[in-house]
C-alpha cells in the first residue's frame, strides 16, 4: 500500500495529506530545517535538511504526514510494517509513529533507521517500533500520522525519501 510516491505536487503526498516540517522551535529549540522536492541521486525525493542543536531543550527536525483523510485513522492491522526508500549521509534517523491513543507531543512509537549515501530500501516492521513516554501498546488498526525524524544528538540532518508504503499485506 502506497502512501507517498512522490506523484502528487509538492508537498501533498499521493495519500491526499500534505507533509509539514517541524522543529525544535515550537518548543524553545533553536534546531533549523527545511523541506523541498528535488533531484537527489538521480531520483526525485523529498528532503528534509537541517541542523540539529540540544540547546534550550531543543534536539529535532521533522517531516511528517497525516496517514488519513480529515484527522481520521488508518486500519494498517493487515500489514507487516513500513517500508522507506532512503538515500542520506550515514547518519541515523527515526521513523515515529503516531496512533490515536498518542495524546502529548513527545509521545510515539519509534524506530531507528540508516540512511547511507546510496538509494536502498529499508523495511520497519510495526513489533520492532518502541513506544516512547507512553504505556500503550502499537495499535496499528488506529495510526493518524508518521514522522521522519533527525533526533536526539547535535548533526547535520540530510534524509531524502522517494517512497512510503507499507509492506507485507496479508
Amino acid at each position: 500500500m502506497v502512501i507517498d510516491d512522490l506523484s502528487a505536487p509538492h508537498p501533498r503526498a499521493a495519500n491526499g495529506a500534505d507533509w509539514q516540517l517541524f522543529t525544535d522551535g515550537v518548543m524553545g529549540g533553536v534546531s533549523q530545517g527545511s523541506m523541498q522536492r528535488e533531484s537527489v541521486g538521480g531520483r526525485l525525493a523529498l528532503r528534509m535538511q537541517g541542523a540539529v542543536h540540544l540547546e534550550n531543550n531543543g534536539g529535532f527536525v521533522q517531516i511528517a504526514l497525516d496517514l488519513a483523510a480529515h484527522g481520521g485513522a488508518l486500519d494498517a492491522g493487515a500489514h507487516e510494517g513500513v517500508e522507506l526508500e532512503v538515500f542520506g549521509n550515514d547518519e541515523r534517523y527515526g521513523l515515529h509513529l503516531r496512533t490515536d491513543a498518542v495524546t502529548r507531543p513527545w509521545q510515539s512509537y519509534r524506530h531507528p533507521f540508516l540512511a547511507t549515501p546510496e538509494w536502498r530500501v529499508v523495511r520497519l516492521p510495526f513489533r520492532a517500533f518502541q513506544p516512547h513516554r507512553l504505556d500503550a501498546p502499537l495499535d496499528v488498526r488506529r495510526l493518524r500520522r508518521l514522522g521522519l525524524v533527525a533526533i536526539g544528538r547535535a548533526f547535520a540532518a540530510d534524509l531524502a525519501v522517494a517512497r512510503v508504503s507499507l509492506y507485507g499485506a496479508s
